[in-house]
């Protein structure tokens, strides 16, 4: 039987991934680039948050995290957008000169202990939910209005028709710029929530976050289907909730942790591939 204690851990780590689910939804989604970033992004917030929150500054950690988060999504963004680089590949440059950075963040340590610092979720000890619910609905609402602002549109059109968008005379680049710089900024903050919710930051967390927040996306938008930008950031945030879930379940079965990699790279091939059953099931139907 999955206890209360079970359920309550799956929503506090389904808010905290949210956070993935969502910047994806803007790079992945609205940009239409796979952004290679997220890993080091996710690291580099959980370095700096730990990092910061050691010298007594826990919530400054935070807007700390996503500063340097934007740097990492602004360099990626440069590496495409001026120097011609694939955005896959720029991604992945960005990330693995991340690893160094993220180690030097720590002091050149592998990890970084938070047992007996004060974290965001210091005054919460018994509802580590209430903190991470309200970060992330927070970042969710902020997300839709900013998409619904008159950048954000630019950088939706971009996304869209990037064609379009320069025969209107606006700057693309800078429009990629800005969106990669958003994205990875709430993915370090994802990542800086994290490192405090665990009072641990380890150079290896970030590993996989790229499937973490895509399986969960790609399950939002089965299960909750529109058109309008507020039902797509609800559903990445409700399908990372499904994700942790199902991983909750798998570790109740008994499941090695050491495959839950594997169980997230089978959740994310059913839910991309569930659509296109479904259409062939359908075509098979109507013949």
């Amino acid at each position: 039987m999955i206890s209360m204690t079970v359920i309550t851990s799956a929503l506090e780590l389904g808010f905290i991934y949210a956070l993935v689910a969502l910047a994806l939804f803007l790079s992945f989604r609205i940009l239409n680039i796979a952004d290679m970033t997220t890993d080091g992004a996710f690291t580099l917030g959980c370095a700096v948050s730990a990092t910061v929150a050691l010298t007594g500054h826990p919530y400054l950690a935070l807007p700390a995290a996503m500063v340097l988060g934007a740097c990492a999504g602004i360099v990626t963004a440069l590496l495409q957008t001026r120097w011609g680089v694939p955005s896959i590949l720029a991604g992945i440059i960005t990330n693995t000169g991340l690893y160094t950075v993220n180690l030097a963040v720590m002091g050149f340590s592998s990890n970084v202990n938070l047992l007996r610092a004060a974290t965001i979720f210091s005054p919460f000890p018994s509802m580590k939910l209430i903190p991470a619910l309200l970060i992330t609905a927070v970042v969710a609402a902020t997300l839709v209005v900013f998409l619904n602002t008159r950048l954000g549109l630019s950088i939706r059109a971009t996304g869209d028709n990037p064609d379009m968008v320069r025969a209107s005379s606006i700057n693309t680049g800078l429009t990629v710029t800005i969106g990669l710089a958003v994205s990875n900024s709430i993915t370090a903050l994802s990542g800086a929530v994290l490192a405090q919710y665990q009072k641990t930051a380890d150079i290896n967390l970030g590993t996989g976050m790229v499937i973490i927040g895509l399986a969960s996306l790609i399950i939002g938008e089965t299960v909750l289907r529109g058109r309008k930008t507020w039902v797509k950031v609800l559903g990445a945030v409700v399908g990372c909730i499904i994700y942790r879930f199902i991983i909750a379940v798998a570790l109740r079965l008994d499941l090695p942790s050491e495959c839950l990699k594997l169980v997230s790279a089978v959740i994310v091939a059913i839910a991309i591939a569930l659509p296109t059953l479904k259409k062939k099931k359908g075509g098979k139907v109507k013949c």
